[in-house]
């Protein structure tokens, strides 16, 4: 049987959409950074080509499903409230607000005309204001667009990135730098995501006052066909990017880099492991309790762990399609698949699969 791409899967048609098997220890684990009732929410794909957003608790039930009208693709809580939002997949034309509690949808809120969101932002700290990661696609410039969850979501400001396609944005441990990945492709919502700069690419991490929305720091990969994609920070401050290599798929570049104490630098993982990658990283998370960072790519089918400050593999497995990643309390990760598949996985924790689901994880938990 050829192997099945991510989006062939979204249009398969499954059974029982909230189906769960559970092995292993029969719970999943809780997440790293919360207390009380965890639970974790994605973007799913449902039978018959739908899609939704949807929760578990810590046992396996799924708590809710609400429908979407298209796929999305990442999202984030709103400090001290129970609201998680959820971007719909770039070009994304709007996000949508629900209640972490019950799915109910409580705010749908489109893109400024002539921009698109491209599936990622952060609450400041209080959770008053939105980050979001946009693009005005006509001239191809990269903006933060900035929204009062107290006002209804309404735009109330704009941060210019001077720069061409941004993706994940994080929110720095200082409680005030914004950190963006800056992908440096252009694409059009005409072209079908077709990539139309690769000779010209500008990528870059790039640091932004989210007071001002100045940028107070940039730093360029080794390659400028090394797309950087997706962001986190560590609890120290220890700032990481992965990449999505755009040139030859015989080459082989790195494709993590690590900005601490003011130094820029990429993390060679070995040309074994990079093989593996497929030159493509979906997910990125430092977790907050120890010193491991781990990343997963759909495209070579693995996920592995490795010490933050070291760059040695600790751990690596093989997982069909992984590409969610969050951090699980006691030092592990928890993985999932555009095939179903919760995979968990850590220092001295060979992967170990903890729950296979009827339903299509996208590429990201929270």
């Amino acid at each position: 049987m050829p192997e099945l791409t991510r989006r062939s899967l979204l249009k398969a048609a499954l059974a029982g959409s909230a189906a769960v098997t559970l092995s292993g220890c029969g719970i999943l684990p809780e997440k790293a950074s919360g207390k009380g009732a965890q639970q974790y929410t994605g973007a799913i794909g449902l039978p018959g080509g739908h899609f939704a957003v949807g929760a578990i608790a810590p046992d396996g039930t799924m708590l809710w499903q609400s429908p979407v009208s298209t796929r999305c693709h990442s999202g984030c809580n709103r400090p001290g409230t129970a609201e998680v939002l959820f971007f719909e997949r770039r070009p994304g034309w709007s996000f949508y607000v629900f209640d972490s509690k019950t799915g109910e949808r409580l705010h749908h809120i489109k893109a400024s005309e002539g921009e698109h969101f491209v599936g990622h932002g952060i609450f400041s700290p209080d959770g008053r204001f939105l980050y979001a990661t946009a693009s005005r696609y006509d001239p191809g410039e990269g903006i933060v667009a900035v929204y009062d969850s107290r006002q209804g979501y309404q735009r109330v400001n704009t941060f210019e990135l001077n720069g061409t396609g941004p993706h994940q944005i994080t929110l720095h441990p200082d409680g005030q730098t914004l950190v963006v990945g800056l992908g440096g492709i252009l694409t059009h919502p005409d072209y079908d995501r077709i990539k139309l700069n690769l000779d010209s690419m500008k990528p870059a991490l790039v640091l932004v006052d989210r007071l001002s929305g100045a940028t107070i720091g940039s730093f360029s990969p080794s390659h400028h066909q090394l797309s950087t994609r997706h962001v986190d920070v560590a609890p120290d401050g220890t700032i990481y990017a992965a990449y999505q290599y755009q040139g030859p798929a015989h080459e082989l570049p790195p494709l993590i880099a690590r900005y601490r104490k003011g130094r820029y630098e990429e993390i060679d993982l070995g040309e074994s492991v990079h093989r593996k990658l497929g030159n493509y990283i979906a997910s990125i998370v430092a977790h907050p309790e120890n010193d491991l960072v781990a990343i997963a790519s759909p495209i070579g089918g693995t996920a592995l762990v490795f010490n933050g400050r070291s760059g040695k593999v600790l751990e690596q497995a093989s997982i069909a399609d992984c590409a969610g990643v969050e951090a699980l309390a006691g030092g592990d990760f928890l993985v999932s698949s555009g095939r179903g598949k919760l995979i968990r996985i850590g220092k001295g924790q060979p992967a170990r699969e903890i729950a296979s689901m009827s339903v299509l994880w996208d590429h990201h938990l929270v």
